[in-house]
């Protein structure tokens, strides 16, 4: 993180409280996904999905894309996403 000219350190706009998600919020949020199985791939692709993502050096936390600043579990759940990757997606 770049320092100000007073030394203080800055805050990264997307790195706030927010950016942290619980195990509950998440699955919250994918249970309603599941209320809708035709917005949602199936769980063969999903997982492949993650797979890459748990691979992909822009993962934060664990849970959030560095690119586009989404919970990746629920991203690679949504069929009418991609990965957002700069240069191209690595859901291919």
């Amino acid at each position: 993180m770049p320092a100000t000219k007073t030394g203080e350190r800055k805050l990264c706009k997307g790195c706030g409280a927010s950016v942290h998600a619980t195990e509950e919020q998440i699955e919250r949020v994918l249970g309603k996904l599941a209320l809708h199985p035709g917005d949602c791939v199936d769980d063969g692709r999903y997982g492949a999905r993650l797979d890459q993502c748990a691979a992909c050096p822009s993962l934060q936390y664990g849970t959030t894309c560095a690119h586009c600043g989404c919970f990746v579990r629920v991203r690679a759940k949504l069929a009418a996403k991609d990965c957002p990757r700069p240069g191209g997606s690595l859901w291919r």
